[in-house]
């Protein structure tokens, strides 16, 4: 089996679960979890934004890092750690919109925030009416995507790091075709990353994992979520610039 390209959610995320009851996970309870979630992180997004606070960026981004490696490693602390996780990336995330809005245009965040939400319900049904199907190839092609994506992400960075204001084609206001073709690129791959997203939680339901997985399969779903959501403003904000 081919593992997602979702960190969080591997081949081995439902292997060796410690048990702390007879509760199992079910699907619907891992959606009203990944729900609940979501709540958490609007509403901390909307505070960061509405009152333009920026110091709770760089606490939220690095607060919500370290949770989720906490997470990743004690996944029987879901359901503590998710929701922390939730109010710390949403503290990051409205914050980081404001930024945007500032930027580009108010309209970029509400356009980013229902083509995220879009997305994710048209790829759900595509999924739960196998229109779009998890197979092998599919894992195997959206995971070494995502790497290489990841290796982009990375070698950007260690240029910022050296003084060079990394790869050109990740500055969100460079309006190039390439640029823009680039982040159109790393949305679909993002967004396709949802399907194997749910395979993983079902396959977790299917398996009877433990009940706190559900909370643990809400953070997977919200790490993929987070992503796109921050390319389709990087994207959008690209085409404003255009006009």
């Amino acid at each position: 089996m081919i593992k997602s390209g979702n960190p969080a959610l591997s081949k081995k995320s439902f292997e060796n679960l410690k048990t702390t009851s007879n509760e199992v996970m079910t699907l619907d309870g891992a959606v009203n979890k990944t729900a609940i979630s979501m709540g958490i992180l609007l509403f901390a997004a909307y505070y960061t934004y509405s009152n333009a606070i920026m110091d709770y960026v760089l606490i939220g981004s690095i607060g919500g890092f370290v949770v989720a490696i906490i997470t990743i490693f004690k996944k029987e602390w879901s359901p503590i750690m998710v929701p922390i996780y939730a109010i710390l990336e949403g503290l990051a995330l409205g914050g980081i919109s404001k930024v945007y809005a500032n930027a580009f245009e108010p309209g970029i965040v509400p356009q980013a925030i229902t083509l995220t939400l879009g997305i994710l319900f048209a790829l759900l049904f595509a999924y739960k009416t196998k229109i779009i199907q998890a197979t092998e190839n599919f894992k195997l092609g959206v995971f070494a995507a995502t790497a290489g994506i990841g290796v982009v992400y990375l070698v950007s960075f260690l240029m910022s790091m050296f003084g060079n204001g990394g790869l050109p084609i990740m500055d969100p206001t460079n309006a190039s075709m390439m640029s823009i073709g680039f982040s159109l690129f790393i949305v679909v791959i993002a967004s396709l990353n949802l399907v194997m997203d749910f395979d993983f939680i079902e396959q977790g339901a299917e398996n009877g994992a433990p009940k706190y997985m559900e909370w643990y399969a809400a953070f997977g779903l919200l790490v993929t979520l987070i992503w796109l959501y921050l390319e389709i403003l990087k994207l959008l904000g690209k085409l404003s610039s255009r006009k």
